[in-house]
């Protein structure tokens, strides 16, 4: 008997049985619930992920700092420490500056002029070692009197003198630039105008 010459829808039987069967018909997939993650595994994977952040974050930061950071130490190097083995603290360096003061200048004092008080004993020149004008005097230092002379010059002789006088209590004297003023055991002249 022949064969009909036909075939029958679907697969050919070589290839094997298909989803929805010999002859196609879709079947709608079987659902597959959902996957529970162990918590040891959520652990493990964020973990991971805080690890190579961590790496990242120190090789960045290990890889320098702000432009001005690289300049300053590059211009401004500081010591290099090499350390071998272990290592025992050391004390720090000490660092000695040394400062050169500068002095203050000196105050500005009045120029040193004529005295305006001196010793009962002497011989002084008006104008240069004393200032001219009037002193007094509490008199003589001792029992034998105050000598007081107003002269010209310093010769010493009688003729220099202009005027003198001896005295036993207080006394004033008049004296003008250029004349020459002898003193003797006299208490201290000081000038009253």
């Amino acid at each position: 008997m022949n064969t009909p010459d036909f075939q029958t829808p679907g697969p050919s039987p070589a290839s094997g049985p298909q989803p929805g069967g010999w002859y196609g018909a879709a079947v709608p997939p079987v659902p597959r619930p959902p996957r529970k993650s162990s918590p040891a595994k959520a652990w493990l994977t964020h973990g991971a992920a805080a690890c190579v952040a961590l790496f990242l974050g120190v090789g960045i930061g290990a890889s320098g700092g702000s432009d001005t950071e690289k300049t300053e130490a590059k211009a401004n190097p500081g010591p290099t420490v090499t350390v071998t083995g272990a290592a025992k603290a050391r004390p720090a360096p000490t660092v000695t500056r040394t400062v050169t003061a500068k002095p203050k200048p000196p105050k500005k004092t009045k120029a040193p002029g004529p005295a305006t008080s001196f010793s009962g004993d002497g011989e002084y020149l008006v104008g240069e070692d004393i200032a001219a004008g009037t002193y007094k005097t509490a008199g003589a230092d001792d029992s034998l009197g105050c000598y007081w002379e107003r002269a010209k010059d310093a010769s010493g002789e009688f003729g220099s003198i202009i005027a003198n006088n001896n005295l036993t209590g207080p006394g004033r004297v008049t004296l003008n630039k250029g004349e020459y003023f002898k003193t003797n055991r006299c208490a201290e002249w000081k000038r009253t105008g």
